[in-house]
């Protein structure tokens, strides 16, 4: 018997650790270890606790953000940038942060390791877009990891294990589900999933008693607390869950997926990063690819994973975007109908659906 936490568990653990500022220490096969710290939760302490070690230790940012700094990425998807020896907290937040790049735009100059292996480097990465944190860390090559991890009480990943099993969509599983009158429909119920690897849960409206075998009426909603809730005009999904919902009544039966993926799947502190950046002038796109995330870092793979195991295998999906039609139909969820959903444009979002059509592919 062991009650040691398992993989899964560990990677939690380190997500749980990497967002409190704790380090955490990842292994490669080859015996090569790096001590990861997030660049947004880092503090003035911690980085000259790190600086003392010696060594020389870089801070990996995406090559989106590389590119906005002109710094060269030559692992292609990512850049090692040295910390210069007087580097202060200052200086690693002004790299890994936007917020002050157009009051502040010369960062440099910017070194940035060639050669080597950039898998801890990259797996680090992961892991804090995962934590819904800035897509930067800072790493510190580590002679002997799992002493260090031992001595220091830190979350230790072997990275052959975690690389693969972070690239997965996280299995999930019901939780509850029960009764739910809506205003659209007396009919309803209301479905919590929850996946294994301790991330958010995930939510399934049904309406009515939609049959399993035939094609049913479906949405996948990501998360928006500012438009869902708040009632925000900077985007149109407050009035798309609400008509999608609407449609669904109307038809008498559906499933509405409300997936945690806030802001594209950044989460929300970085979707007002984003947001701060658009009032800077930036599109929604271009403020996404300046924090160092890409156009739309959504796992459809989720909603998926919730219709198989509702019963379902093929939709009639509500749709603007393409993308969610190929994730399903690469998962196994055969969609019939692409049903459009053009709702909720006013002035104040009228150029971030422009941007939506223009570089994501929507079709508005």
């Amino acid at each position: 018997m062991s009650l040691a936490p398992d993989l899964t568990e560990s990677i939690a653990r380190a997500r749980g650790d990497l967002r409190m500022g704790v380090p955490v220490v990842l292994c490669d096969a080859r015996g090569g270890a790096a001590l990861v710290l997030a660049a947004e939760t880092l503090d003035a302490q911690r980085l000259a606790d790190v600086q003392a070690l010696g060594g020389a230790p870089v801070l990996a940012i995406t090559a989106r953000r590389a590119a906005t700094l002109k710094a060269r990425a030559y692992d292609g998807d990512l850049a090692r940038v040295r910390l210069p020896a007087e580097a202060r907290l200052s200086w690693v937040l002004a790299v890994a942060d936007p917020a002050d790049d157009l009051r502040v735009p010369m960062k440099g100059p910017l070194v940035s390791e060639r050669g080597g292996d950039a898998g801890l480097h990259r797996l680090a990465l992961r892991l804090v877009k995962s934590a819904r944190l800035l897509p930067a860390a800072v790493l510190l090559d580590l002679p002997d990891g799992a002493g260090f991890a031992t001595r220091h009480g830190l979350t230790m990943l072997a990275a052959s294990a975690a690389a693969p099993h972070l690239a997965e969509a996280s299995p999930m599983h019901p939780v509850v589900s029960a009764r739910l009158p809506l205003a659209v429909s007396e009919a309803g119920r209301l479905h919590v999933f929850r996946p294994e690897d301790g991330g958010e849960e995930h939510y399934a409206v049904e309406i009515g008693q939609p049959r399993r075998d035939a094609p049913v009426l479906a949405r996948l909603h990501s998360a928006c607390f500012t438009g869902d809730l708040l009632g925000s005009l900077k985007c149109d999904c407050g009035p798309q869950l609400r008509g999608a919902l609407a449609q669904m009544g109307a038809e008498g039966a559906g499933v509405l997926l409300y997936l945690n993926q806030e802001g594209r799947g950044i989460g929300l502190a970085n979707k007002m990063r984003a947001y701060s950046l658009q009032d800077q002038g930036f599109d929604t796109v271009e403020a996404n690819h300046r924090l160092g995330f890409e156009d739309d870092e959504r796992d459809f793979r989720i909603g998926a994973d919730i219709l198989r195991r509702m019963g379902f295998s093929a939709v009639r999906l509500l749709t603007n975007n393409p993308a969610k039609i190929a994730m399903m139909a690469q998962n196994g969820i055969d969609v019939v109908e692409r049903v459009p959903l053009r709702l909720g444009e006013n002035p104040h979002n009228h150029a971030y659906l422009a941007t939506k059509a223009a570089k994501s592919g929507h079709l508005l």
